[in-house]
């Protein structure tokens, strides 16, 4: 998985179908684009980079904003692993090399039906990192998608996720 999208609930299927339209254009003709067990929220794995797909998607919104009607959010996932404090915690490091020694990071956490408390995942996290935290005006976002027993990371600037509604004002503004 290297993409989430959330949708609103019990209309999955024609976002499934909006989201493959939309990767086909881009130029993946092969994604996996699968529901997930929680309702509103679909999995993908593109072979596309990731981070062009969010502007590829922005580009669409811009041009012609009435082809995307389902979906709402759209998550880039670097890394995907099990949902343990310790594999969640080796990932981040993993990533956390683009961190320069003086920029500053925020953790967001989202979790579905997980026994892993928020406040852990983001202490285990800021423990393995010697950069100071700004909620307020990070250079970096940590995201931490939990669903169940898999998880969903990236290490990205602010305001990448793509709200499919706040672009759309943004464009009409």
């Amino acid at each position: 998985m290297n993409l989430i999208i959330t949708c609103q609930r019990n209309l999955e299927e024609p976002t499934i179908l909006e989201i493959q339209n939309m990767l086909e254009r881009f130029g993946d003709t092969g994604p996996i684009v699968e529901k997930t067990i929680f309702s509103g929220i679909i999995q993908v794995e593109t072979k596309l980079d990731i981070m062009k797909v969010l502007e590829d998607f922005k580009g669409v919104i811009e041009d012609e904003p009435w082809l995307i009607k389902y979906c709402s959010r759209i998550i880039p996932i670097q890394v995907e692993c099990e949902s343990k404090l310790d594999e969640i915690r080796d990932k981040v490091s993993g990533l956390s090399d683009m961190i320069k020694k003086n920029d500053t990071y925020r953790i967001t956490v989202e979790k579905r039906q997980s026994s892993l408390h928020t406040s852990e995942i983001i202490s285990n996290i800021a423990d393995s990192l010697s950069n100071k935290v700004s909620l307020e005006n990070s250079d970096w976002e940590i995201i931490i998608q939990v669903l169940r027993n898999k998880t969903g990371i990236s290490i990205i600037p602010p305001n990448t996720i793509l709200s499919v509604n706040r672009q759309k004002r943004v464009e009409l503004d």
